[in-house]
């Protein structure tokens, strides 16, 4: 009661915002008079005036009624468009980092020059992301005038761009693209090898276009690029073949109480013998080595029925401690890998996910966001709760006049559908153009087939063609046009009416189905009635439409009992469409739901993804890596004495044998402890006499390798330790979201469990990393340092999916093409073409 009073006294927040921005659109249009004198050169330099100010200290916000007013002018000069004190506004709205609701008609792609020139001007780059390339492409050619005019820089971002194109297109001061194009260059930039390749700039200032088709209709799934495994999923065969053929204790050790496996340097030699390898330690080898040590582990340690069962052609992981199955939970680092491969069951790893981002997580990395539409307000609170935005709804330059008649709701849909027909036979006859809007293709095209046996000429769409698409609907209001399209059909081009049109009435929007969502709807609406111009709409249901069938409940059922709905005869009431209205809030609370908790799962993904991210980025930084593979070194030692060794007890008591061959195994140390002094295996001697050790291993090997190579190398082993663990990672992570839904069984919350066990993997894979980096580091052996390059570049074909749109990409590889008498790069020591080539 006391907010209505407050609202009826002081406006509502939305009207008290209007208020606030009116003084700064008085103080443009003051200054116009004053623009419009200069000559083109004098307002082209405004540009360079206003950065030089911006370097000087001074504010965005202090420049913004002059730069608004120069974009104006040059906009009516360029386009001949003037933008009206309303567009003004909605431009205030963009950029102040909030969304602009402004109804279908109002000059949108226009008012998001006003921001996008004010924000160019710090030289940090602004995005225009639209719904498709072909939008990307219009926009950035007819806005584009103008930003050229005023001395900046455009590019565009559309498919089938390479590297250097899409680099030189983030480099403009205006980059337009896709949401989808935008999403995909972040993570394949987080999946190169230099960061000179690395095509995007900081997030700085972006403006979604149809906001609430990109975050929120196109927010339920995620974008992934993923990699096909083929290759990896024959090495695990082929290693599980040369694991069953080497013997315990001869060619490997095994060590229960640390379940750690360790080559001999006779099980080396005889491995390289087997595989026709001439060096098992070669950087090429990295990843035979590390998948033969996890087949003898999983051959040696695990045990069948104890560690996991198989059922189904799956293993399954018994947990340790409850003894319970764990089903969705797999072994990390290739070792579930290695166990399908022992038992001969299929592994599991054909398509795996190697970078995946959702778009709420993405969008939220810019500095500042901002987004436009016709249809925001509905979703007010999703927009905030997830992207902290703002709805502002801006008023129209001419007043609605649109006239939107209540549902006509029938029993049957091919009563509705006889209708539709009838409604638009009408329409037809008295040359009043007609926009129907329907769910689906298939619903497109049984009223086609009706329209064609009353023969009624119309068009049929769909969002497949977008150029052919914004043609058609930009005629869709000449006279007797009958244009039928699916409801997203059209976004982003205006529906200008044909001469005597207005007389007749205007466009007609027949909507032939509820969507669950009311802004759907009201996109749809929104079609008819711009800029002050006459309309109409009315949509057509029936009982058997999914919406009703499904939320409707029987309350609307009953209410048209009530009012007495008979075969043929349609119910229109006032009553029935807030039924309606409600269910359809029903379905919106339901999808935010969804939306929200794909958003809660990937957050936890996210916090990992940014450190991975980061660390790719501090390795390729150029910086030397020594004194930190030193430090992990350093740590090592200190872990594995506090393993097998107890300050607290006698010498004579620890685990000497174990340390040595943890030594030789980590390090590649011979070191006979048994042999030491008493006083060498004091608790406090004892480690310096072992860090000593291994610094000056890490010392020989850095000039066996040669110094001018060593930074280099330590540089690409650390970046593919770090890739290929995190791909792994990512994998299990996949596995681990599949299955702890379950939890909810045990009473147990699955989000909270997802995060606790999501943080113990991670920070497991981190352990793995250093330790993997280090051995690798001191157990590799280079036969020539120029095979420090084999180990840069090495990219997997990857496929690009948003199933939201359906989308699968191909992406060209960027290696070297492998010559048919070239050896093999699967390192199995075979020419290519009696290799992996043999199989292609």
């Amino acid at each position: 009661m006391f907010g209505y009073f407050l609202k009826k006294f002081f406006g509502s927040k939305n009207e008290r915002e209007l208020r606030r921005m009116a003084p700064l659109v008085d103080h443009i249009n003051r200054l116009e008079i004053e623009i419009r004198q200069l000559p083109d050169h004098r307002l082209q330099a405004k540009t360079g005036e206003f950065k030089e100010r911006l370097a000087k200290g001074e504010a965005l916000d202090d420049l913004l009624p002059e730069a608004f007013a120069v974009a104006r002018e040059a906009s009516l000069r360029v386009l001949r468009m003037r933008p009206f004190d309303v567009q003004l506004i909605g431009g205030i709205v963009l950029h102040e980092g909030k969304i602009a609701e402004m109804k279908t008609g109002e000059g949108k792609t226009l008012v998001a020059v006003l921001p996008v020139y004010l924000n160019a001007l710090t030289g940090l780059g602004v995005h225009v992301v639209t719904v498709n390339d072909y939008l990307a492409r219009r926009d950035s050619e007819w806005m584009g005038g103008i930003y050229r005019f005023l001395g900046l820089s455009v590019g565009v971002i559309v498919h089938g761009l390479n590297d250097d194109q899409r680099r030189q297109a983030y480099d403009a001061d205006v980059t337009y693209g896709t949401n989808n194009e935008f999403g995909f260059d972040y993570l394949r930039d987080n999946m190169k090898f230099s960061l000179e390749d690395y095509v995007q700039r900081e997030f700085n200032y972006a403006i979604v276009d149809e906001v609430d088709s990109i975050l929120i209709d196109e927010a339920r799934t995620p974008l992934i690029i993923s990699g096909p495994a083929e290759e990896s999923t024959e090495l695990y065969h082929r290693i599980n073949r040369v694991g069953n053929m080497l013997q315990r204790d001869k060619d490997y050790t095994v060590d229960e109480k640390s379940r750690a496996v360790v080559l001999t340097e006779a099980g080396v030699g005889r491995a390289e013998k087997i595989m026709n390898l001439d060096n098992l330690y070669d950087p090429f080898n990295i990843e035979i080595l590390h998948h033969l040590n996890q087949s003898l582990k999983a051959h040696a340690l695990f045990k069948k029925d104890v560690d996991y069962i198989v059922k189904d052609g799956q293993v399954i992981i018994v947990d340790e401690f409850t003894g319970r199955l764990m089903p969705g939970r797999r072994y990390s680092d290739g070792l579930h890998q290695a166990l399908e491969a022992k038992e001969g069951v299929r592994i599991e790893n054909e398509n795996q996910t190697l970078a995946s981002i959702t778009f709420q997580n993405y969008f939220r990395m810019y500095q500042k966001l901002a987004g436009m539409t016709g249809t925001a307000d509905t979703e007010a609170e999703e927009f905030k709760k997830i992207y902290n935005l703002e709805v502002m709804v801006v008023p129209t330059h001419k007043r609605m006049i649109r006239v939107d008649h209540p549902d006509a709701i029938y029993k049957s849909e091919s009563e509705k559908f006889q209708a539709v027909v009838e409604e638009i036979k009408d329409c037809h006859q008295q040359g009043q153009p007609v926009l129907v809007g329907t769910t689906s293709i298939e619903k497109s095209e049984r009223l086609s087939r009706m329209l064609k046996a009353q023969g009624i000429k119309h068009e049929v769409l769909n969002a497949k063609h977008h150029e052919k698409e914004a043609q058609i609907v930009a005629q869709a209001g000449q006279s007797g046009m009958v244009t039928i399209a699916t409801n997203m059909a059209g976004r982003g081009t205006d529906i200008v009416l044909g001469t005597g049109v207005v007389d007749r009435g205007g466009l007609h929007i027949i909507g032939t189905e509820r969507h669950e969502s009311r802004r759907i709807d009201n996109q749809l609406r929104g079609r008819s009635g711009r800029q002050g111009d006459p309309g109409s709409s009315r949509f057509y249901l029936s009982l058997e439409d999914d919406l009703l069938r499904i939320f409707g409940s029987d309350r609307i059922k009953n209410l048209m009992g009530r009012l007495g709905m008979e075969d043929g005869q349609p119910i229109e009431h006032r009553m029935v469409s807030s039924a309606i209205e409600r269910a359809q809030k029903r379905v919106e609370a339901h999808n935010f739901d969804i939306r929200k908790h794909l958003l809660e799962y990937d957050n936890v993904m996210n916090k990992q993804r940014e450190v991975i991210y980061g660390k790719r980025r501090e390795i390729l930084g150029g910086e030397d890596l020594e004194e930190e593979i030193q430090q992990m070194a350093a740590d090592m030692v200190d872990g594995l004495l506090v393993q097998f060794t107890d300050p607290r007890t006698m010498p004579e008591d620890w685990d000497l044998k174990g340390l040595e061959e943890a030594l030789w195994r980590q390090f590649g140390l011979h070191i006979e402890l048994s042999r030491l002094s008493p006083e060498n295996l004091d608790g406090e001697k004892l480690p310096e006499l072992l860090h000593q050790q291994v610094l000056a291993a890490f010392e020989g090997k850095r000039q066996a390798i040669g110094p001018e190579y060593f930074p280099s190398l330590q540089q690409q082993i650390m970046l593919q330790m770090v890739d290929t663990h995190w791909k792994d990672h990512l994998l299990a992570m996949d596995h681990l979201r599949d299955g702890i839904g379950l939890r909810g069984y045990a009473q147990v919350d699955p989000l909270r469990a997802y995060q606790k066990e999501g943080y113990d993997m991670f920070m497991e894979m981190m352990q793995r990393i250093q330790e993997n980096t280090v051995r690798t580091i001191f157990l590799i052996r280079l036969r020539q340092p120029e095979e420090i390059a084999l180990l840069q570049g090495r990219q997997t074909p990857m496929s690009y999916s948003h199933s939201g749109t359906g989308e699968s990409q191909p992406v060209k590889k960027t290696a070297k093409k492998v010559g048919r008498n070239d050896p093999c790069p699967c390192g199995s020591g075979k020419k290519y073409k009696k290799c992996c080539g043999n199989k292609t």
